[in-house]
């Protein structure tokens, strides 16, 4: 401990996001970035937005891409929350909406981001177990909490929850908020979106990250009732009025509005992956069903962190964790082209030999 460190700080274990190598030639399948260029269009408003306007600060309400986002999902501008990434958002949400004396809820194999925000701002939390087949079983979190929040589909699993189970949950659970972090929705799961009229206690979170191709410019958003959405930006107000800059604003917004891109993007991510899924069983792999840009797979007679290692000396990165436990022998590996997996299918055959 430095002695300048505050008690807090001294207490934290940080987050530990996927390596980003700096080495060339390396096939990168570790930390879920799309493997396509952002929509064109977005590009475009990138490229527009140099000029004098710089030296002026950005829209602090964001209503620009607030109104694309809310056209996009059908809502008002007033039902949507805009920060710096899904991470700031989800920063906020706990902070604003899930600081309770009663636990807040999560499953304990998921973001591992999570508990890190709860020992941050001091909340308290209960990792609630994943079923054997590494599933979210609502029926665990009708108890009483702080609120509860979980990815869908989950990560690393890739495994959605149907959104009758997600309704099944709100019924239930209408004393605390309820977030559903849709980082990966688009390339398979039911969105919860349609539910936020009838539920006042959902808030559903978003990135433009992944699908849209646009992790390099960090937005996030949050979808909600107008009184949740007052929370968050009460705590944003109190922590940083610009989290948006005007590139950013700009791009997301094109972004939003190009729905031809967002769909050819998914669509060959999703075929990708049931290729992909289907040729590490092949190889003898156990594969998770994935509703995400990335599968979640082990190998019965090799360890995770031998296989992570291995591809490592061949240029391949994918993901391991060492814990929890339960997951030691598993490897997260994103969806790449189809020439970046079939490279990683023949290391690992070659490996495996």
């Amino acid at each position: 401990m430095s002695r300048y460190w505050s008690a807090v700080v001294d207490g934290l274990t940080p987050y530990v996001p996927g390596e980003q190598p700096k080495l060339p030639d390396v096939i990168k399948l570790n930390t879920n970035e799309c493997p396509y260029g952002p929509s064109p269009k977005a590009l475009a408003a990138l490229r527009a937005e140099v000029g004098d306007t710089l030296r002026l600060y950005p829209d602090s309400n964001c209503d620009i891409l607030k109104q694309s986002i809310a056209a996009f999902h059908k809502l008002r501008p007033a039902q949507v929350f805009v920060g710096n990434g899904s991470d700031e958002v989800l920063a906020h949400t706990f902070l604003g909406l899930l600081k309770h004396e009663q636990p807040v809820l999560f499953p304990d194999v998921s973001y591992s981001f999570y508990p890190v925000y709860c020992r941050l701002y001091g909340i308290a939390y209960r990792q609630v177990p994943l079923t054997e087949s590494f599933e979210i079983r609502v029926d665990d979190y009708l108890t009483p909490n702080g609120g509860v929040i979980f990815p869908n589909p989950n990560a690393p699993t890739g495994r959605p929850l149907a959104l009758s189970e997600i309704e099944r949950l709100l019924r239930a659970n209408a004393e605390s908020v309820v977030v559903v972090d849709e980082a990966y929705v688009d390339f398979g799961a039911e969105s919860a979106v349609g539910l936020i009229e009838r539920y006042p206690q959902l808030l559903v979170v978003h990135t433009l990250s992944k699908s849209r191709s646009l992790a390099g410019l960090r937005v996030g958003y949050a979808l909600g009732n107008a009184e949740l959405i007052d929370a968050l930006c009460r705590v944003k107000d109190s922590f940083n009025s610009y989290p948006l800059d005007r590139f950013a604003l700009a791009g997301a917004a094109a972004a939003m509005e190009d729905r031809a891109h967002l769909e050819q993007t998914c669509a060959k991510v999703i075929a990708t992956r049931d290729r992909l899924a289907g040729d590490l069983i092949s190889l003898g792999f156990d594969v998770l069903p994935s509703a995400a840009n990335f599968v979640f797979a082990r190998h019965p007679q090799r360890e995770g962190v031998e296989l992570a290692a291995r591809l490592r000396e061949r240029g391949i990165l994918v993901r391991h964790f060492k814990e929890p436990a339960r997951i030691a022998q598993f490897l997260r590996i994103t969806v790449g082209t189809d020439a970046q997996c079939a490279a990683l299918i023949a290391a690992l055959s070659a490996i495996l030999a």
